[in-house]
């Protein structure tokens, strides 16, 4: 299987299935003696881990990281930081009904036909699991972007959204409800939405914002690594992701050059930010802003119809602990994958400028 690295100087790879003895990483790239916050780094886990509140997936892992390699007496040494992350509460047993079916809009049936075998304990190497090395790779490449923040939350549950301006949003907030909502009334809304689709047996989808400052100016590699598409990819590579727009997005679509434009001002920040902090696929100094979308988990705790191994049209439920809504788990998930796409461009800027 190819696919399992990102990255170009600050690179990341990652390894392990939903079910297996532990999933981990090897990050490659990390600059010599940067001092590392392992507290901060856990913190980052314990924000994605399964188990934290009564709207998310009830698994209990503690999510406790193991460091193999790259770091000694708390500094990283420049060479390959190695890590692992146990598993330690499967109940692969909740799987063994769904052995020989593929499940509707998983990944059961692309991985079985593409590499002729399958983990179908929790969708093995496709399951969001996976993405637990990845929030541990983000929370180390965030120490190494000390003077950028990265904020992402949740700006939408179904068709409840925010109504306000990222502006106008306290982030300090975004920890204070178990949606990760900044705005209180919406969170309240959110939440409440997000308990009815799970008595129902039903999953929802949304959105996350993400919001980052004080990224400096000429970051980007034109022309077919713009800054912007690496986001894009970076985001669109997270389980469940079905959308990725930056500054207008799609909204811009509608608009004119006259009303779109962002105008200078003297110091060369803008008037507006519409271009989302980023032109010519270059960072300008603006904010960074963009939004992701997530489907609905596609297990539903209700009879539907599926396809088996042998081409028969059969019926099965879900089964086992699932979110109802990925959202409140995915904003940590949202964060390590920008930390990462701007550690790699801050090293590759070095040696690409005099």
């Amino acid at each position: 299987m190819a696919g399992n690295t990102i990255g170009k100087l600050f690179k990341l790879t990652t390894f392990g299935e939903s079910h297996g003895k532990a999933i981990g990483g090897i990050i490659d790239g990390c600059p010599a003696g940067i001092e590392l916050d392992f507290e901060a780094i856990q913190n980052e886990l314990n924000r994605r881990k399964p188990g934290q509140s009564k709207i998310v997936t009830q698994r209990k892992e503690p999510d406790t990281v193991e460091y193999y390699s790259g770091v000694f007496e708390g500094v990283t040494t420049g060479t390959p930081i190695g890590f692992v992350i146990h598993n330690t509460n499967q109940k692969s047993k909740d799987y063994g009904h769904i052995k020989d079916v593929y499940r509707p809009s998983h990944a059961d049936y692309t991985y079985d036909k593409k590499y002729g075998v399958r983990d179908y304990r929790g969708g093995g190497r496709s399951s969001a699991r996976e993405t637990a090395s990845r929030v541990v790779a983000g929370a180390i490449a965030k120490q190494f972007l000390p003077k950028i923040e990265i904020n992402a939350f949740t700006s939408s549950v179904g068709d409840i959204f925010i109504d306000k301006p990222y502006q106008d949003l306290d982030f300090s907030k975004i920890e204070s409800n178990i949606i990760r909502c900044p705005d209180e009334a919406t969170a309240e809304k959110m939440i409440s939405k997000v308990e009815q689709i799970k008595k129902q047996g039903d999953t929802i989808g949304g959105t996350i914002t993400c919001v980052i400052k004080n990224v400096p100016v000429g970051l980007g590699e034109p022309v077919f690594d713009k800054l912007h598409a690496e986001l894009g990819k970076a985001m669109l590579s997270i389980n469940a992701v079905k959308g990725f727009e930056y500054g207008s997005g799609f909204c811009g679509a509608k608009m004119k050059g006259s009303e779109h434009n962002d105008l200078f001002n003297e110091d060369g920040s803008t008037k507006t930010n519409l271009s989302g902090g980023v032109q010519g696929g270059i960072s300008n100094g603006m904010d960074i802003y963009f939004r992701v979308a997530f489907k609905p988990v596609a297990t539903v705790i209700q009879k539907q119809d599926a396809l088996n191994s042998a081409g028969e049209i059969v019926e099965m439920q879900g089964k086992g602990r699932h979110d109802p809504c990925v959202v409140p788990r995915a904003v940590p998930i949202v964060e390590a994958m920008a930390a990462l796409v701007l550690a790699d461009y801050l090293l590759l800027d070095r040696v690409t400028r005099l």
